[in-house]
């Protein structure tokens, strides 16, 4: 039977799109993602090592000092990842100093969101570590969202990453945004903007954000985690969580792979939950089999208490995150000697 020949429009249109879609998908600053189904084709890859520690939260071990933000090391198969930058330009520098972490050769950087005790680190530490190496937390991973302006009353702007923007890419530094689930390598996923499924409200409600419809209620929209995908199950890395650590976890689960959750690491603002909330958020995080939970930052030290009976863990499984603390696949948290 003769091939079907296409119309000349029809082709034309077609090559109109084609060179339309090369140009966007060269200039695009969103990083591509993969569709739902994709991943089912192919053979996963999973991580079979990983670290993490703590470079900023509030509570200081032994060694370095604490602050009011959150930052974390990720090592996963020999790839390296700073997850969030602290708050103050010189913590998280200090602490991974006093560690004996060298965090020269690390090239990506994930931002959780917008406010500056995750993103106050990120300008000194390029400047500092660029010295060594040009790569040096040269990429950025951001959510959607994430310089949208949040203006005060008196005309001010209270959003801090706005003004590390041009200053980072002056410096040679890239910004990417995430707008959905993507896989930055092998078996580890940004979770790009978090759906609300389930109504918690993990943010303060003070602040306004600028959109296309005008002023609304800053749900601190672009808020995203890190999830990695092992064979025992899910390691989440959380910021604040202000999209909640069920819906994170929830949404991770179908993104990703529905699997069990090996653990949930970092903060998730749940310092102000009532016991109703508390009782809800537990009850949840059994269902999907959490096994560790290293709360550090806005968790909170009576939260994580609460949480560690609920969940049925114990002082080595469910502890307050410090500076130093971690976790490892082979040996679960290191909880360091404050809070073990």
């Amino acid at each position: 039977m003769g091939r079907t020949r296409q119309p000349p429009r029809s082709r034309t249109r077609f090559c109109i799109g084609f060179i339309v879609f090369a140009v966007f998908a060269t200039t695009a600053p969103c990083l591509p993602a993969e569709e739902p189904g994709d991943r089912d084709s192919k053979k996963p890859e999973r991580v079979r090592s990983l670290n993490v520690v703590i470079l900023s939260t509030m509570l200081a071990d032994t060694k370095g000092i604490g602050e009011w933000g959150f930052a974390a090391l990720v090592e996963a198969d020999g790839h390296r990842l700073l997850f969030d930058t602290g708050a103050r330009p010189e913590t998280v520098l200090k602490n991974a100093a006093e560690l004996g972490i060298d965090l020269a050769n690390v090239k990506d950087v994930v931002l959780s969101h917008h406010h500056g005790d995750h993103t106050g680190g990120l300008l000194s530490l390029r400047q500092a570590l660029m010295k060594t190496d040009l790569q040096s937390l040269s990429r950025t991973f951001v959510g959607t969202g994430i310089f949208q302006s949040r203006p005060r009353e008196d005309g001010g702007e209270t959003n801090e990453t706005i003004a590390l923007r041009e200053p980072y890419r002056a410096s040679g530094g890239t910004f990417v945004e995430v707008s959905r689930p993507v896989e930055v390598f092998s078996g580890a996923w940004l979770t790009g903007p978090v759906p609300r499924t389930h109504p918690e409200r993990n943010w303060s409600g003070r602040t306004k954000v600028r959109t296309s419809e005008g002023l609304v209620e800053d749900t601190i929209p672009e808020d995203m985690s890190l999830v990695i995908d092992t064979d025992d199950g899910l390691v989440l890395i959380s910021g604040c969580g202000h999209a909640g650590v069920v819906n994170t976890l929830e949404f991770a689960r179908r993104s990703v792979r529905e699997a069990p959750v090996v653990a949930a690491l970092g903060g998730f603002h749940l310092f102000p939950a009532d016991e109703a909330a508390l009782n809800w958020t537990a009850g949840k995080l059994r269902e999907m089999g959490v096994r560790h939970f290293l709360g550090a930052h806005c968790t909170g030290i009576e939260a994580v208490g609460a949480l560690r009976g609920r969940l049925g863990l114990d002082r080595r499984t469910c502890v307050v995150g410090a500076v130093g603390a971690g976790f490892d696949l082979k040996d679960g948290i290191r909880p360091g000697t404050i809070a073990r």
